[in-house]
């Protein structure tokens, strides 16, 4: 089975040049995921074919809360999924609870970032579409999860009952082989190719 590939755009692009890169990786592969802001998610999901999910949403209904992000808000620009809980923006479990309900409510797929085996089993429980290990420590680096950590992947494969992602540091098609080996339905990554000078390049290597 081909490894899902998600691609977490962070803040390194916005506006016109998220855009362009998101077209870059249409062009390579349609199937692949994009984590976006909620700025770009409008412009990304009506001018490519790529799957968009919104970086974070928030709890809080249409209404007088200035400054959230809603999901509401999000699949009316576009985002088919939400991602939550990652390392640089993480949430106490009782948010993400009520954050998890609130998009499966409007039929929004979630997809939650773990940092280890405890966290990925307490989270499994919500149901999402996947979790994603992402040790933090190896998170934005040049050693990847599956160089560093291999043994995390087995466990979290005798650990959960669902599907489940890996990422931190993937950057080669290697990456992606070793995590697919040993249990992972597909890898997530973000500085290797938002970062990269040939995006293009550094993807097709990625998918061999």
């Amino acid at each position: 089975m081909k490894s899902l590939i998600v691609i977490n755009l962070k803040t390194y692009q916005f506006g016109t040049e998220a855009l362009k890169l998101a077209k870059i990786i249409e062009k390579v592969d349609k199937n692949i995921i994009v984590c976006a802001q909620a700025s770009d998610l409008y412009r990304i999901s009506k001018e490519t074919r790529l799957k968009v999910y919104a970086q974070h949403v928030e709890t809080e209904s249409p209404g007088r809360n200035t400054g959230f992000i809603l999901p509401e808000a999000a699949k009316a620009n576009g985002a088919i999924g939400v991602c939550l809980n990652h390392s640089e923006h993480p949430l106490d479990f009782a948010t993400i609870k009520a954050t998890v309900l609130r998009c499966k409510e409007l039929k929004l797929k979630v997809m939650l970032f773990a940092k280890n085996v405890v966290e990925a089993k307490k989270l499994e429980k919500l149901n999402p579409e996947y979790v994603i290990i992402e040790p933090p420590e190896l998170v934005s680096g040049k050693i990847s999860v599956a160089e560093a950590k291999p043994e995390l992947i087995k466990k979290i494969r005798v650990a959960l009952k669902g599907k489940f992602l890996v990422g931190a540091g993937i950057h080669s098609n290697k990456d992606v082989l070793i995590s697919s080996k040993l249990g992972a339905s597909g890898v997530a990554l973000a500085s290797a190719v938002t970062t990269a000078k040939n995006p293009r390049k550094v993807l097709e290597e990625l998918l061999g």
